[in-house]
């Protein structure tokens, strides 16, 4: 990793202007360093202010100095050659679409053919020293859009504490009947099944979960919806839809219709994002895959 930054003082620590701050200080509350990413840059990387290389313990900086850090990367992953389909792509992060029966990373005996694997060794390819920062996460099944950073710096801005104001998702579902409403929000926390190490469900001892949805049509005694996540649960709109009685079709963790789809009826077609590092937005769609469309169209 190797990222520059031009530094910047207002607001640092809610004060509206400071001479200098340490650079410790910088980079934790202005450029999304982690505790462990800083312990890296300490020990084992390089820290240059306006070009000059410089002490991280000791290091101050000021209104626009230049801030350089390289931090060696490496990754556990194997290197996986498979097609990918890229949505979005810059020197910060990259958008991609996750086809059906694909981990995003390697987990549960499957450390070969994740769509980690595969960007790991697209970065390869392109001459790109990165490791895998995704920034969330879709089942196995669900397909759509994912986000991955190219810097852990910035994918510790984009998860941690109010990172949830920098990104967004949207997904559309089909589900077998109606919702009692047309639109409205399913407010039920959410925890562990007590018996199940992967299953969730909605239970007052559990983590606050917020579902919004919209109808956006009604075919055939099926419903297409379109949701948003306040949250990120794990699970959270398969949950929340089997909770109101009307689980994802293909849905069979959580009683949903397998007998024409084999797979949850979930796709996330709509992704913004806002880098922090940068201001820059970015806002992303991705078609409906077609099993999805033969379900509540037809063929």
């Amino acid at each position: 990793m190797n990222v520059t930054y031009k530094v910047s003082l207002a607001g640092l620590s809610g004060e509206k202007a400071l001479a200098s701050v340490s650079v410790r200080a910088f980079l934790r509350q202005k450029c999304g360093f982690s505790h462990g990413l800083w312990r890296r840059l300490k020990w084992n990387g390089t820290l240059l202010v306006n070009g000059e290389e410089v002490r991280a313990t000791t290091a101050v900086v000021r209104d626009g100095d230049v801030v350089t850090c390289r931090i060696a990367e490496s990754s556990s992953l194997a290197a996986t050659p498979m097609p990918l389909d890229i949505r979005y792509e810059d020197e910060y992060m990259i958008v991609l679409n996750k086809p059906a029966g694909m981990l995003v990373h390697p987990t549960g005996g499957d450390y070969d053919n994740t769509l980690g694997n595969g960007l790991l060794h697209y970065y390869r390819r392109t001459g790109q020293e990165i490791d895998f920062h995704p920034v969330h996460r879709l089942d196995r099944d669900t397909t759509g859009l994912v986000l991955v950073a190219k810097q852990p710096q910035l994918q510790n801005a984009l998860t941690q504490g109010n990172g949830g104001k920098f990104f967004h998702r949207s997904y559309v579902a089909v589900i077998e009947g109606e919702m009692p409403l047309p639109a409205g929000t399913i407010d039920l926390p959410i925890a562990r099944h007590p018996d199940s190490i992967i299953q969730r469900i909605c239970s007052p001892e559990g983590q606050v979960a917020v579902t919004h949805y919209r109808t956006l049509a009604r075919r055939g005694g099926r419903s297409l919806l379109w949701l948003e996540l306040e949250t990120g649960r794990t699970h959270q709109i398969r949950v929340h839809l089997a909770a109101m009685g009307h689980p994802l079709l293909g849905d069979d963790l959580y009683g949903g219709d397998t007998s024409v789809m084999k797979r949850q009826a979930l796709h996330a077609v709509h992704l913004e994002a806002e880098n922090p590092l940068t201001g820059e937005s970015i806002s992303i769609y991705s078609d409906v895959p077609q099993d999805m469309r033969d379900l509540f169209w037809g063929h």
